[in-house]
Order: C-alpha cells, then structure tokens, then sequence
C-alpha cells in the first residue's frame, strides 16, 4: 500500500486563500476569490473567477485583482466592477508617486468577457458602489485640505516644524458620482463630486429605495470609540450628513436588507461609556434608515459572530464560532431563536446566498478543518451540509499529504479552576503518543481563537511545527472569543498574568498526563500572543525556546505610540496614571533578569500596533543579561508582517523560528552554556 509522503515546508506556504465569494443577482454565477503567493516576484496572485452554476464551469477574468477591493455585480448583473493591481511593480519606497498614477476602475462585461477601463485622473479610489442600475457609481477618495488656523500660516516662523495635534493639512474624504454610457463606451465619462466629509470613509453602500448613501467613518488613531460611527447622505440633499449610529463602536461588513429599509452590520466594540454596548465578541445588529431605531440579531448566540448573508424572505445566515468550531445558523427574525444547520465540525467562512433557487448551487460558502483545507462548496438546500460538494480544488495537494492528527484538549486553570480549550497537534504517526516535545503557540488578539482549520502562513503554523516532529498546543485562554462574553471579559484588569496562567496550568497538565516531555518545552507566539510570550519567559525557566512576534516589553510605552491605545486602556482597566500597578506588574521588561531562555524575535519596521521599539528593547535587554536572542527586521512591513503584500517575509520568520527550535528547544541553554 503506497502511502501519502508529509507536507512540505515549501508546499505549506503554497496554500491558496479565497478571500469573497459572491452570487449575480440572477444567481446565475458566482464570483471567486483567489489568492496565493508568487515566488518568484515576492507577490501574491489574486485571480478572479466567473463559476457558472448551471454548467459548474469556471473561467478566468483576471490573474491582477486588486486584494483589498471586493469586485461587485451591477444591479442588472451584466457588469463587475473591480480594480486591478496595475502598480505591483512599484516598490513601497516610491508608493508615494502613484498620486500621479493615472487610475482606472474596471468594468468587465458578462456579454462580451471585456475588462473595460475607466479613467478618473490621479484620484485613488478607495471604495465603490453601484447605484440603482447600471448607469452610474458611487466612490470615496481621499482628500486634504489647509488648516485656517493663523499661527500654521507663517512658515518662515515655523520652517518644518510639526505641532502635533495641529497638522497643516486636515484629511477627510471626497465622495465622487461616475456616469457611464453602456451604449456608448468611448464616450468621456462624467465625474462629479457629490460632497466632502470631515473623516475618512471605511465602506459605503447605495440604498435605492431611499436614494441615500451609507458610509462608516473611520480613524488612523483609535483614542476613542466616537470616531467610528454610520453615516447616511440623502442625495436629494447632499448637504445633509445623518448620523445613525451612536454605540461608541467600529461597524464593519455594511449589507443592505431585503426589503431595502435596514442596514445590517457587525459590531466590535470595547465597552462604551454610554453602557448601551459592553459586549466585546463580534454582534450582529441593524439599523433602521428611516428611523434611525437599532436591534441586536442572533441575540440569543453568546459565541462570536463573525460573518452572515442576508436571504431574500428577510432571514439571516449566521456564522457563528463556538469553540474551536465555526457553524451555520440562521434566524427568521430578531425576535427569534437562532437555529444551528448540522454540517462538518470545522470552520465555515464567507457565506453567500443566491437569490433565486438553484438545483446545483443557491448557497455557497468556504469551509476547512484541520484536516481539510479551504475550498468552496455548494448546496442547494441548507439542510445538506453534510453532502456540499467543492466547486474548486486550489488546495488539492494538502489532501495528498500527510498531515498532523489533532484534538481538543481541556484543562482546569490554576488560578480558579475555569475550563480552558485547547487545541493538541500531534507529529505525524505519534498521534496520542506521551513524552513528546512540546511546542506553546499563543494566538494573538486577545480577542481571536485558535480554530478548527487549516491555513498555510506565518501566523497559523501549528500544522508545520507537528510535522517538524513539536506536539503543538494552541490553548484558547481568557480572552479569546467563542467561549460566552464573562470568559472573554475576564482578562480585564488581568491581561497578562490571568492568561499567563491559564496556559501554564494546560502545559502542567501535559506534563502530569505523560503526554509532553517536561525537558523538551518551547513557547511562541505573535502579536498579543508575542506579548504572553516575552511575560511567559520571564516567569519561569522551563520553556528552552522562545520565537516571539510584534510583541510588548513594556505596557506605558506602547499606550503612548501606538495606533489603538484604547485597547491598552480597556485591558489594563484605566490609563497608566490610574492603574500603574496593573501596567507594571505585566510588563515583561521589569522581570528580565529572570529570563534563561533564549529568544528568537520579529518585527515589521513600520509596525504601529506594537511598535519595532518593543522588541528593540527586549532585544537589549537579552543580549545585555547574555541570553541568546536574535531579532528580524522586515523592512517597510507594519504589524501584520505574515500578512504582508510580500509572501517571502512569512516564510522566512517561520524558517528561522524552526531553525531556533531545532537549536535551542531540546535542551535547556542553562545546562548547556
């Protein structure tokens, strides 16, 4: 019997992502998403796909999809409007010249199988919308203007001075109508500019039944919550900027309801100061446009909401995680029970419904598991789960492979005897097997999970470690999302030493068990995850290894430079004045000179979130007490360095933190040195 040989390290990072999936309105097509690296360009590949349900077909329209955008169907569904990467080739140093870039948006034709250009001069278009037919868009730039302020306009007196708080310039955004002739395609297009706002514009939606447009405001800085809100602008009156929301919230994923009059959209919040949202999970909610009044969906889930699909009857398809697993409910009205749809255990994503019923395909969505990875399937009815088929085989290699056997693992903390899950990954042919080195890998967040799937890159790479002979635990700690708002609330005020704690009673209760070799212990993880890492270190000396990412060294200072101090002030429980107990007695760098284990660490150089000056004082730190430590430096990378545009830098952290492993984790340095 020929058996399967193991996945690669080059073949893990090869993974294929999806990331939209979208049915025309007809239902007649359903539009894909694909993305996966490039070696040897240092890029990623977003392809667009056109899969026909009625021939179960798909064919290419492009290999050059702009990412970040989400291609959408004209309201006749004989049109795609999308963007494409046309500056791929201009490296990071000189993004600052693609001002005089002409751009263009695209139209591609069903019909025809065109991609028709439009050209709206230096403007950056940053979203677009249809409107009620075919005949015009809607899209946001972003725009700058002066400052009138008196003492900003002598220049000789203040040369480059920058006062902050007081820039020269203010931003905001610019809102532009396209007009298109379908009949005429080489005429001129025409732009106007349907108004300026005063903030930037996260995503914006056209309603026809009201003929307004709805936009979330967004930020660069998240000091408080207010400056995230939903906005609507009657195009009858285009000086008229309604505010509809108030809930001191970040709004994401705007869907227009079936009957035209509600806005559904997903709420993060991180507790406001007018007590009306406190929940810190993904929710549900919509919107009346009329009247302004707001109801909570899927009220009765107490696990993370983090996707849904509206359906032509005015019922909601939820994702819902619970656990390690993500699942399928639905709700017919907010009055309602949600209802779970049985299916696989694993992690379904991107749900998307047809509107009409279609005998191959009226739902689709993505789905994987540990030991199946991402695809997307089809069904008609959501009642056969069970039985989807895949329509696309991006990732059929992994099914070729060996991979890690896994399981859930449950554990009491020592602190309060609360459950913590978590998630056991064994080496290929040992699963079950006891006295394994074992390998801690911490998500991030705290707000994420470690979950029922598969994914190739730098951040969910627990997979690869157990095929590099490591039993990895990814434990689900106070925090994480999908255990019900009180276990994700209980990290505040406690943000470090309360997780720290939980993950060091899971690693105590491997070790009692027999299943984890007390002698072959390593610990890693990246961003809040880097952060449990580097305090983790400097609370004991068993663990041999450590590879920490984007991670703090010290509370107050990453408060005072990053790009999300609210996040500090909400974990730590007040500002570092009120609180400074809290803010010292979790900084790792108060306790390095207890540290004996080595460490491997990562950055991005332009990272804002948890700032390179972090991990060069931990760096610092080390090499001044002689423990080896090595820090990498991606240049022009921000925080989400194994996200980046540029596939090569994830493959590097996770090859040299295998390295690091390998050289360190099998044996303690203190013993060795």
């Amino acid at each position: 019997m020929q058996t399967k040989p193991p996945l690669s390290f080059d073949e893990f990072f090869d993974y294929a992502h999806y990331p939209s999936l979208s049915f025309s309105p007809a239902g007649k097509y359903l539009l894909i998403h694909t993305s996966r690296p490039l070696w040897n360009s240092n890029s990623f590949e977003n392809s667009l796909w056109l899969y026909e349900i009625e021939n179960q077909q798909k064919k290419l329209i492009t290999r050059k999809l702009f990412g970040a955008f989400k291609p959408q169907w004209s309201p006749s569904g004989n049109w795609i409007v999308l963007l494409l990467d046309e500056n791929s080739d201009i490296s990071a140093k000189n993004a600052n010249h693609l001002t005089n870039v002409e751009q263009r948006i695209y139209l591609f034709s069903i019909e025809s199988n065109e991609l028709l250009p439009i050209g709206i001069g230096a403007t950056i278009p940053l979203t677009i919308t249809w409107s009620e037919d075919d005949s015009a868009l809607y899209f946001t730039a972003l725009t700058s203007w002066p400052t009138k302020d008196e003492d900003d306009l002598d220049e000789t007196e203040w040369k480059d001075v920058i006062q902050y708080r007081k820039p020269k310039t203010k931003q905001g955004s610019t809102i532009y109508r396209i007009d298109i002739d379908m009949k005429n395609q080489i005429a001129p297009t025409k732009i106007e500019i349907i108004r300026n706002v005063s903030f930037l514009i996260g995503e914006l939606l056209f309603v026809p039944s009201e003929q307004k447009l709805i936009l979330t405001s967004i930020t660069d800085i998240l000091e408080k919550l207010d400056n995230n809100e939903i906005y609507s602008i009657d195009l009858q009156n285009v000086s008229s900027l309604v505010q509809l929301t108030y809930n001191e919230a970040i709004e994401r994923d705007l869907q227009l309801s079936s009957n035209g009059k509600q806005i559904l959209f997903q709420v993060f919040t991180l507790s406001s100061s007018n007590g009306k949202f406190n929940d810190t999970q993904l929710r549900l909610y919509s919107v009346d446009i009329t009247n302004g009044q707001i109801e909570r969906l899927g009220n009765d889930f107490d696990g993370n909401i983090v996707g849904y699909a509206t359906k032509t009857d005015g019922s909601i398809y939820i994702l819902g995680q619970w656990g390690t697993d993500v699942q399928i409910y639905s709700q017919q009205s907010s009055m309602d029970n949600s209802i779970q749809h049985r299916g696989w255990s694993g992690t379904y994503e991107s749900i998307a419904v047809s509107r009409s019923s279609n005998q191959n395909c009226s739902i689709a969505f993505i789905y994987s598991s540990l030991r199946t990875p991402k695809e997307v399937y089809c069904v008609d009815n959501i009642d056969q789960l069970a039985s989807a088929n895949a329509i696309t085989n991006e990732n059929g290699l992994w099914t070729q492979r060996i991979l890690p056997e896994s399981k859930n693992f449950y554990w009491e903390s020592d602190e309060d005897n609360r459950t913590i899950e978590g998630i056991l990954h064994y080496p290929p042919g040992q699963f079950e097997s006891t006295n394994l080195p074992l390998f801690l890998l911490i998500h991030g967040g705290p707000y994420d999970a470690s979950l029922n799937h598969l994914q190739g890159n730098g951040y969910f790479w627990a997979p690869l470690a157990a095929l590099n002979g490591w039993l990895v635990l990814e434990p689900n700690y106070r925090g994480s999302t999908g255990y019900g708002d009180q276990f994700l609330s209980e990290v505040r005020y406690q943000p470090i030493i309360r997780p720290g704690i939980d993950i060091l009673s899971g690693v105590d209760r491997l070790i009692r068990d027999g299943i984890a070799d007390p002698s072959r212990l390593a610990i890693g993880g990246y961003s809040y995850g880097g952060v449990l890492t580097n305090w983790l270190i400097t609370q004991t000396t068993r663990f041999n290894a450590a590879v920490s990412g984007a991670g703090a060294a010290e509370h107050v200072s990453t408060w005072g430079i990053m790009d999300w101090p609210i996040h500090i002030n909400y974990l730590m429980g007040g500002f570092p004045w009120e609180v400074p107990d809290v803010y010292q007695n979790s900084g790792p760098v108060y306790y390095l000179d207890r540290v004996r284990t080595p460490t491997h660490l990562v950055t991005g150089a332009n990272d804002v979130r948890v700032p390179p000056a972090q991990s060069y004082i931990l760096e610092r730190g080390l090499h001044s007490l002689g423990v080896p430590v090595q820090l990498l430096i991606f240049p022009n990378e921000g925080h989400s360095v194994i996200n980046s545009n540029e596939p090569w830098y994830g493959k590097i952290k996770v090859r040299e933190e295998l390295k690091w492993l390998q050289q360190y984790g099998h044996q303690s340095w203190i013993k060795t040195k």
